[in-house]
């Protein structure tokens, strides 16, 4: 607050009064869709934003419930006790508990960049297939039954079975709600501007849309008395006041159980947090702190548990348009959070005939927004192996369920990068004619000599490849019969394990049987100390003056003057492309 303008207070109070009005609806729609009640997702909104305005590094990250986290906990505690229960409610307490402590941990260990560790395609595909498992999910609630199951397939076979029990006038408001939500995110803005109204107005009120659609199916309700006369399902009784703030610490038994879910959790919100943070602060040149963020996102989760409440990440609706509002710093957030507080104290009445089936409608056309197949279509042009990890992903989300997904998504991404790293790119190398440059043959029109096999490794050598290196290597000097040197150019080489080493030393043994000689070329700093003492180094480096070669430039004319002065010949080089 040092640094705070004062002219940034309208803008953040504003966006705090703007993205309260637009998320109240998602809030009450997102703990349903974790199996809570409808309050828990205000109590979401009140300590959270407050832990992470204190903490967090981002100005316009905005914290609360969010659809994949709120599928992820139903999906972790739905299979342990009844939705709604008093144990369900408790277990997602504890569940917000644990993420917290678990992101808390790293972010003081200083491990941030556990945000690296799940690929783009991974992140999209687990959101989208994500997406698409609540939008079948919520097809029941807006028809006015209820689907059972943890998969796409189980829910959709559910409904299809229940299909004839459908509740008419829930079908009949679920039905009027959906297209307008729909129309109001594809086109009213257009439409607005183009009647006249200024851009950043027409926005606005398109995000208000959602509040509308809920006081519209609400005063519908409670005109035709459709909950009581037609048993459409409402949220029901919401309790005014602030909860009871209690924490609880979880028995041993319930840590075991919920301690996987709880860690798949926290790093799936902290993953999608930061890169949200870190999108919008590119556009304002402002930095994220990966740390700061899981320290800000783990007190942000103890403090949901303080709460009553489930586990909460950054949101890219809420913060997006916390930032088209102009927030300009976390004050937003705590402008939100008093707004939500006095909601919560005296205003809950309002929200307690809100038809289930506009939440429905509004979850369904705020998912819609993550299924991203542009992504996909992308991935799979760009690189293959990308494609089928979201491919990969999404899919299993879908069919499998969240965390089987998760881990299919995370096992192609390290299967590909295995693949990648034990097969390394090796080329053969000549020097650009009138140069010190040496390319690929394969690629380049250069000069070669006959005794002077240059290869170019562009991998680190480790366990998991010296197998082909080594294959490569060997089927190179079969193809090369005059030559009498192999010259490694480790230019992009930083490390080279222990397994690598025994390669090596045995690759020389095989050289000099072949009546050659093995030299280094542009060996990098950490590797040179490394080997520095081995006695491999010692070997090659006895034919190669002391010392590895500092270019392979130095290495072919050294090498190539060695050659013409044994033989009484002028070096014999060759054109090759």
């Amino acid at each position: 607050m040092s640094g705070y303008q004062r002219a940034w207070l309208a803008q953040d109070a504003l966006a705090g009064l703007v993205v309260t009005l637009m998320v109240v609806p998602q809030c009450l729609a997102y703990a349903v869709l974790a199996g809570l009640p409808a309050q828990l997702g205000l109590y979401a909104s009140i300590l959270p934003l407050l832990a992470y305005a204190l903490l967090g590094s981002s100005m316009t990250l905005a914290i609360g419930p969010v659809a994949v986290v709120a599928l992820l906990t139903a999906s972790a505690i739905g299979p342990l006790a009844a939705p709604g229960s008093p144990e369900y409610i408790a277990l997602a307490v504890i569940l917000a508990l644990l993420s917290g402590v678990a992101l808390l941990t790293l972010g003081l260990l200083r491990l941030g960049f556990l945000a690296q560790l799940l690929s783009e395609p991974v992140i999209s595909g687990f959101v989208s297939g994500a997406a698409l498992l609540i939008l079948v999910g919520q097809l029941g609630p807006l028809i006015g039954i209820t689907p059972y199951g943890q998969t796409a397939f189980d829910l959709g076979t559910s409904l299809v079975e229940q299909v004839g029990q459908f509740n008419p006038a829930t079908l009949l408001l679920g039905g009027l709600s959906l297209p307008l939500l729909w129309w109001a995110r594809r086109s009213m803005a257009r439409w607005l501007e183009r009647a006249g109204m200024r851009l950043p107005l027409a926005e606005l009120l398109t995000r208000l849309v959602p509040l509308m659609v809920l006081l519209l199916a609400t005063l519908a309700v409670v005109v035709f008395d459709l909950d009581h006369g037609e048993g459409v399902a409402v949220v029901g009784n919401i309790p005014e006041g602030f909860p009871v703030l209690h924490l609880a610490l979880p028995s041993v038994a319930n840590t075991a159980r919920l301690m996987m879910s709880a860690l798949v959790i926290g790093l799936m919100g902290f993953v999608v947090s930061v890169s949200v943070a870190q999108s919008l602060a590119r556009l304002r040149m402002e930095r994220i702190d990966p740390n700061a963020e899981l320290r800000a996102l783990g007190v942000a989760n103890l403090a949901s548990a303080l709460s009553g409440a489930f586990p909460v990440a950054g949101s890219m609706s809420q913060s997006a348009a916390s930032f088209s509002a102009g927030a300009r710093t976390p004050l937003a957030g705590v402008v939100r959070a008093g707004i939500t507080a006095l909601i919560v104290v005296g205003f809950t009445v309002v929200f307690e005939r809100v038809p289930r089936t506009a939440l429905a409608a509004t979850i369904i056309i705020a998912v819609l927004s993550l299924i991203d197949l542009k992504a996909l279509r992308h991935d799979w042009k760009y690189d293959r192996a990308d494609g089928l990890a979201w491919l990969g992903t999404a899919l299993g989300v879908i069919l499998l369920g969240v965390e089987a997904g998760l881990s299919i998504g995370i096992g192609l991404t390290l299967a590909a990068l295995l693949w990648r790293s034990s097969r390394p790119h090796i080329a053969v190398v000549g020097r650009v004619p009138g140069t010190e440059h040496f390319r690929n043959v394969a690629r380049h029109q250069v000069e070669t000599d006959d005794t002077i096999l240059a290869l170019r490794v562009d991998d680190n050598l480790h366990f998991g490849n010296v197998v082909p290196i080594d294959e490569r290597i060997r089927a190179e000097i079969a193809h090369h019969p005059l030559a009498r040197h192999l010259v490694l150019e480790l230019s992009s080489v930083v490390h080279i394990d222990a397994t690598a080493l025994m390669m090596l030393e045995g690759l020389n043994h095989y050289v000099r049987s072949q009546g050659w000689e093995l030299h280094f070329a542009q060996m990098r700093g950490p590797v040179l100390d490394k080997l520095r003492g081995t006695a491999l180094f010692a070997a090659v480096t006895a034919t190669s003056g002391g010392a590895p070669f500092p270019s392979t430039h130095a290495a072919f004319m050294s090498l190539a003057s060695r050659e013409s002065a044994a033989s009484g010949e002028p070096g014999r080089a060759t054109a090759g492309t």
